[in-house]
């Protein structure tokens, strides 16, 4: 069964942090790339980052310096560590996985399998 559950989000204030975390099942998880886009309210899903198989990761401008995207292939979870967190950092973020396996595509469309999504609220 294809499955990826995300967790972690949460209300936070401007500036501070959150972690978020998904586990993946194992039929999409290995030899995938996985990625966090969000959606924030009113607009179209985003990409914000994605690691590939090897570990190579890419980030959307707006969040590089601040977000980390990682791995953790014994655990089948993917983490997106969110740092100096700004209100237009509002959405609901989905974790994804894409069989193609690189970095290569970040576009929502791309990607076969999605979590349930978790929210993320920054105030000011």
């Amino acid at each position: 069964q294809v499955q990826l559950v995300e967790s972690g989000g949460g209300l936070v204030q401007a500036g501070g942090s959150l972690r978020l975390s998904c586990v993946v099942s194992a039929n999409i998880f290995t030899n995938y790339a996985l990625a966090w886009f969000r959606q924030p309210p009113g607009k179209e899903h985003e990409f914000v980052a994605v690691i590939a198989w090897s570990g190579d990761t890419k980030y959307e401008d707006s969040v590089k310096g601040r977000f980390t995207i990682s791995r953790d292939n014994a655990k089948r979870t993917v983490y997106l560590q969110m740092n100096s967190l700004k209100p237009e950092d509002t959405a609901v973020y989905y974790c994804a996985s894409d069989r193609w396996g690189g970095t290569e595509r970040t576009s929502a469309g791309q990607f076969g399998s999605w979590g349930q999504g978790t929210q993320v609220t920054v105030s000011s």
